[in-house]
């Protein structure tokens, strides 16, 4: 098993010293939960310097995912022998409801048509070694009704 504290260590050039000891805290009592994880269940599970309060403090944070992703990527899972392929994919996740973030519909091939869904864009950099597959960036894609309006008015013009 992974020493998690010694491996999130690693990250002192990418975060501060404040949010990296909320990070250790945090991950900690994650690893450790059962049932849903909330803000008040990480806090619940936290030891000492792991209040509610503090846990709202990480969430607000700005981090540098990227760079936190690559730097564990590099340092825990990266062989000179293996050969490495960069790529990237298109994710459709469904959800129900009308007010979520990006809440659009999106076609998925799994289902064969349009579905209410979140859009996400997935980077990773694939082992061909071990055939895994290690996410660089997630990024959530957002289609505005600009953009739709947009090619609406550039499809009636053709016309």
């Amino acid at each position: 098993m992974f020493d998690t504290l010694t491996i999130l260590s690693c990250l002192n050039s990418c975060l501060d010293t404040t949010t990296l000891n909320r990070l250790k805290t945090i991950v900690t009592a994650m690893l450790t939960m059962t049932g849903r994880i909330t803000m008040l269940g990480i806090s619940r599970w936290t030891n000492e310097g792991g209040s509610y309060r503090t846990v709202q403090r990480f969430f607000n944070t700005k981090i540098p995912w990227e760079k936190i992703h690559w730097r564990l990527i590099s340092q825990c899972f990266l062989d000179a022998d293996d050969t490495f392929i960069l790529a990237g994919d298109e994710t459709v996740v469904t959800k129900a409801g009308k007010t979520t973030y990006g809440l659009n519909r999106f076609f998925s091939s799994i289902y064969g048509k349009t579905v209410p869904g979140l859009d996400f864009f997935t980077l990773s950099l694939i082992s061909t070694k071990q055939r895994t597959s290690y996410p660089l960036m997630t990024q959530q894609m957002t289609h505005t009704e600009d953009k739709k309006n947009d090619k609406k008015r550039n499809y009636c013009r053709r016309s």
